[in-house]
């Protein structure tokens, strides 16, 4: 296999000192106050298929600080049906071809692989520490950790030691069928963490592992994949560099483009003891889930204007008393409800409407008028205007 040329530094296009970075334009903007610290966080990914492979490498080419990898598979040809891998790499572990191309993309982040299964009892208190130390610096908890799982068993795993060091995380997931998928943001205490509603299948005691059929996969699309993974770093990018609003429950269903919002609230009778007790601690000392705030508003200038060119509204406003605010109309809920008509602000009103000079009290007058107009022929209307 040839090799790639190594990139030592991002090219000028993504530094700081470029005012035209593509990155640092979210900051110019005022979308963010200050996107460098984006350097500065640490965020684990456990599972690096096709949706933690994807969000990897968004996170990278965002210029995330540190990110750690956990997988234990290996890249097979099967998976070329997703984004990211390719087909030089089978045969590789996940993290460890993931950790490749990822420096290679931006070698300014640190990039910590590690082929390991946490829900094996030897490898539990290794995930632990790493959450508890594993910051840019080494010397304290991950900013954030991001499930892309495709099992219950590592979720829970994933649940039970955030639970235990009250570590924020997100939990992501893709339907079999492969045309749906979710995210969840899940802070011990104040939102409903995984134990608190399982799914119906393990509710129900029925062994994971025989849903399964030997030499049978579930369906795989990398459209879902990537759009949920788009999803998942956003919402990543909301939480951390605080603009915005943080999804608490995201769901997307492709059939019919159906998007759900949630808020859950976690379940006092959790069979997570370390639940029950944030929630405890949530309640001795609440603590409100503030929006993030949004940043003030900045005006985009150019280096130079030498002519002059300003942009200003075309149209004009025209004062309706039975019309409302068009910042505050929405055309259909998610729900599938539709607005009624009194919300609706024409676009052209006309002049009998907004002059309060021109007197309509004469209906009958008006409306004989009118009838009179409707009986006439295209040949009178034409007479009509040849004669003005």
């Amino acid at each position: 296999m040839a090799s790639r040329p190594r990139i030592e530094k991002m090219s000028a296009e993504v530094v700081d000192s470029n005012p035209y970075s593509r990155l640092m334009a979210l900051q110019r903007m005022g979308i963010v106050q200050d996107y460098e610290r984006i350097r500065q966080f640490s965020v684990m990914i456990v599972g690096v298929g096709g949706v933690g492979s994807v969000a990897a490498e968004m996170l990278t080419r965002c210029g995330i600080g540190k990110l750690l990898l956990y997988d234990y598979d290996k890249v097979e040809l099967a998976n070329m049906n997703r984004l990211f891998y390719q087909p030089h790499q089978a045969g590789l572990t996940k993290v460890e071809a993931a950790a490749e191309t990822l420096k290679f993309i931006n070698p300014d982040v640190i990039i910590e692989p590690y082929n390991m299964n946490i829900t094996k009892v030897d490898s539990f208190p290794l995930f632990m520490d790493k959450i508890r130390t594993g910051n840019k610096d080494n010397s304290g908890p991950v900013d954030l950790v991001l499930s892309c799982v495709d099992n219950f068993g590592a979720r829970m795993t994933i649940n039970t030691a955030c639970n235990e060091l009250d570590q924020t995380w997100m939990e992501s997931g893709v339907s079999e069928n492969a045309v749906s998928g979710h995210i969840q943001l899940i802070v011990p205490g104040r939102s409903a963490c995984f134990a608190c509603a399982p799914p119906l299948i393990m509710a129900s005691n029925v062994d994971e592992s025989t849903l399964k059929r030997e030499g049978v996969c579930a369906a795989s699309l990398p459209t879902t994949m990537g759009i949920v993974a788009g999803f998942l770093v956003q919402n990543t990018l909301k939480y951390l560099l605080k603009f915005g609003r943080v999804s608490n429950y995201l769901g997307y269903n492709a059939l019919d483009d159906h998007f759900l919002l949630l808020t859950l609230k976690p379940n006092e009778d959790c069979d997570d003891s370390y639940c029950r007790k944030r929630q405890l601690e949530q309640q001795s000392n609440p603590t409100v889930i503030e929006e993030n705030p949004q940043p003030a508003q900045t005006e985009v200038t150019h280096e130079s204007n030498e002519w002059g060119i300003e942009l200003v509204s075309d149209s004009v406003d025209v004062p309706n008393e039975n019309t409302v605010d068009r910042n505050h109309i929405e055309l259909a809920s998610s729900s599938g409800g539709t607005v009624s008509l009194d919300q609706v602000k024409y676009q052209y009103v006309p002049k009998a409407k907004c002059n309060p000079q021109i007197d309509t009290s004469d209906n009958e007058t008006s409306a004989a008028s009118t009838a009179r107009d409707e009986d006439l022929s295209i040949e009178d209307l034409m007479a009509q205007m040849k004669r003005m």
